[in-house]
């Protein structure tokens, strides 16, 4: 008897992610949780920038899609949006308050200091000691607790040159990489 292996080739879910990049491991896990399904046509976008309405529903997803009985106030937000009940849901659980004058702004870019807010806010805000070492991270900013959890659990290790990248836009392809690695 002869016997052959032959090592499996892993193939991506979505053409536009590389098995080879960083946010690879990510990606396939939130596709196979449902997630995400992509932004169609095979394709994930993970250097688009992510948007609240976008990060809001992976959170509200990677928690099951809860129901939530919770008055949504926001002007903003469609009650039939893809997004509306996840607005509901982060809402009801204070991992946002939205961005002012009952607005939640869902087609902005969220950008990383808001993304690791959402993602220790969607933790319930653990107990934090010290402070992130980045230079670009004030110690009194709304975000400092958060991006010192996230970098203390192996969340996000910064942008390298010792700087967080606080108000930089946060790509698809990063954030997917926080939730993975925060609930892993």
């Amino acid at each position: 008897i002869n016997a052959a292996f032959v090592k499996e080739v892993e193939t991506s879910p979505f053409s536009d992610v590389s098995t080879s990049a960083y946010y690879y491991e990510a990606v396939k896990w939130a596709q196979e949780k449902g997630i995400t399904g992509g932004i169609g046509n095979g394709l994930f976008g993970p250097n688009q920038p992510c948007t609240r309405a976008q990060i809001v529903t992976f959170l509200w997803r990677a928690a099951g899609s809860p129901v939530v009985n919770y008055a949504m106030n926001m002007t903003d937000v469609a009650e039939d949006a893809y997004y509306g009940e996840a607005v509901r849901w982060a809402l009801s659980e204070g991992i946002t308050t939205g961005t002012g004058d009952g607005k939640f702004s869902p087609d902005a870019t969220c950008t990383r200091a808001q993304s690791v807010t959402f993602l220790y806010r969607a933790a319930g805000s653990p107990a934090v000691s010290g402070s992130a070492e980045f230079g670009d991270v004030a110690t009194n900013a709304y975000y400092a607790d958060a991006v010192a959890w996230a970098a203390k659990n192996g969340i996000t290790g910064g942008i390298g040159g010792g700087l967080f990248g606080s108000g930089n836009d946060c790509t698809r392809g990063q954030i997917v990489t926080f939730l993975y690695r925060s609930v892993k």
